[in-house]
């Protein structure tokens, strides 16, 4: 399942300014497919969105239910009027009993001063600890072989637990406590002004926040891969 929030979106009960208003959800896959989408969650799968108990609780977010084949995939969340703001968009992995399971989670977002930062979080399950590695990217974005322009050129990245304690911070990923472990992992990023962290995370509730050093701004990449070993 998929959600763009925006109205709802609080932080300590306490509705977040500059939220967007009226959200839209878009679904593609890496195959050149008609994406799926959704404006006003009520509109379609209002019954079966109702029954994951994940149904947005503002008539004007969206959510998609769909099952997916293995593969690689992007959810677009904009303004329905073409308004910025600020907005929220989450992945659910519904059915436990698959075999296929989400492993990457990228988002690509302006990052921003003070609390205007670019937020990715995930939840964990299961009795096992999992290897993660986070990254944040800035430098080497591309798209299509392209640089794109206004990527936030020195990205700096911190991990939290669910209380809210900083497991880990990282500017510049050559100079982690564990590099070695980076750099085994094929997941060390490709420009040194970039951020990666790796540790080893019980079941739980983490985020990860990506800044720009000295309060530098710029289009990042915020990304959480979960190691099969």
């Amino acid at each position: 399942m998929a959600r763009a929030i925006g109205p709802s979106m609080k932080i300590n009960g306490t509705p977040v300014a500059g939220r967007l208003q009226d959200p839209t959800i878009e679904l593609h896959d890496d195959k050149g497919s008609p994406a799926l989408f959704n404006d006003n969650w009520r509109t379609s799968q209002e019954a079966e969105i109702t029954q994951t108990g994940l149904a947005p609780s503002d008539d004007k977010e969206s959510a998609i239910v769909k099952r997916l084949d293995p593969g690689n995939y992007t959810a677009i969340i904009r303004g329905a009027d073409g308004a910025p703001g600020i907005g929220l968009i989450e992945l659910y992995d519904l059915s436990a009993m698959d075999p296929s399971e989400l492993g990457n989670l990228s988002v690509r977002g302006q990052v921003g001063t003070d609390d205007n930062v670019l937020i990715d979080g995930l939840i964990l399950r299961g009795s096992t600890p999992k290897r993660v590695v986070f990254r944040a990217l800035g430098p080497s974005i591309k798209v299509n072989g392209t640089m794109i322009p206004g990527a936030l050129q020195d990205p700096a990245l911190e991990v939290y637990d669910a209380n809210g304690t900083l497991l880990r911070a990282n500017d510049n990923w050559g100079d982690a406590p564990n590099v070695s472990e980076i750099q085994a992992t094929g997941l060390a990023p490709s420009d040194g002004h970039e951020s990666a962290v790796l540790l080893t995370l019980s079941a739980g509730n983490y985020t990860a926040v990506v800044r720009g050093v000295n309060r530098t701004t710029g289009i990042a990449l915020g990304e959480t891969y979960k190691l099969s070993n």
